[in-house]
């Protein structure tokens, strides 16, 4: 993190991902360790150094402060919109199970009661781990969109 601290404890890895095949593909991570910088600022240009914390691991595992301005999603047709989930294998389910468990523990999600739910996929990432996508498709379609004039450039 650029506050100087560092969740692996000083250190940093690099990871190398090599594929051999044989009877179909088969990947193979090999981690190899390194120390971390010793000056994360090292090239920051002086005058950012000060929202250094903004970085760090302590502002990154919290949510923002509820505000009197918080914003709101107006819909174009009045009632629920709830959107299947989509069907998942269990070892999906399982990722989601924990994704969910650790972002709440984080601090990063919180609970909702909203009668609005999208649902949520996993797509693969090049190193074989998995990526949670949310589809709000269906939620784009029914939102008011925001027409404002545009002003006349003059060239």
């Amino acid at each position: 993190m650029l506050d100087g601290s560092s969740p692996q404890a000083g250190k940093i890895w690099k990871k190398a991902n090599l594929t051999f095949s044989f009877d179909g593909k088969q990947q193979v991570a090999i981690a190899e360790e390194e120390e971390a910088d010793k000056n994360p600022l090292e090239g920051v240009p002086s005058e950012y150094h000060q929202y250094a914390k903004v970085f760090g691991e302590e502002e990154f595992n919290k949510l923002p402060p509820h505000r009197h301005y918080d914003i709101g999603i107006e819909l174009t047709e009045e009632g629920p919109l709830n959107s299947p989930l989509y069907s998942m294998t269990d070892a999906e389910s399982a990722t989601l199970k924990d994704w969910l468990r650790d972002k709440l523990k984080a601090g990063k999600i919180r609970p909702s009661k909203s009668s609005i739910s999208s649902p949520v996929m996993f797509v693969p990432k090049k190193d074989g781990s998995r990526r949670l996508v949310v589809d709000y498709r269906r939620l784009n379609n029914r939102t008011k969109k925001n027409v404002y004039p545009y002003p006349a450039l003059m060239t």
